[in-house]
């Protein structure tokens, strides 16, 4: 499975520990950034991570921030992206396999190193059931994806 993962300057540490962890266990992950602790916008990161998953160049992303709420914020602004924050492994694996969720996004001031980790093995080890129920439901959230679209074809 190829892995993209990003942070901001607060999440970096986080991501550097994880990019390893992942890479010891045999996933090819794409290091998006940030590359130092020095201050940078979590919409950015937010932005090149959902760009790598919806170009076909990752399978599921990792995005970190400080608290997880302002990367989970940019990235669901992204049709296509379903970003979960989590803090919890029942939340890591169910937002897969209930709601697709391809984007785990972490909160580095608000978990530490072996949590993170967990919550990144339940993440990328669930699948989406395709129960018909949760189809239906990932289809809704598209649908709403549509509506509020910017394209001409939806102003009206």
């Amino acid at each position: 499975m190829r892995v993209a993962i990003a942070a901001d300057h607060a999440g970096f540490l986080l991501k550097q520990e994880l990019a390893s962890s992942l890479r010891s266990s045999g996933y090819e992950v794409s290091d998006l950034g940030t590359n130092s602790t020095d201050p940078v916008d979590y919409p950015d990161y937010a932005e090149a991570l959902a760009h790598a998953l919806l170009s076909g160049k990752a399978d599921r992303g990792v995005l970190i921030c400080g608290s997880g709420v302002g990367a989970s914020v940019a990235a669901n602004k992204v049709p296509g992206i379903r970003a979960g924050l989590c803090h919890d492994t029942y939340s890591a694996h169910q937002g897969v396999e209930h709601d697709d969720m391809n984007v785990l996004v972490l909160g580095a001031r608000v978990i530490g190193v072996e949590l993170a980790r967990e919550l990144v093995r339940a993440f990328l080890g669930a699948v989406f059931s395709r129960e018909a129920r949760h189809v239906r439901r990932v289809g809704k959230i598209h649908a709403i994806e549509e509506k509020y679209s910017c394209s001409p074809a939806n102003k009206g």
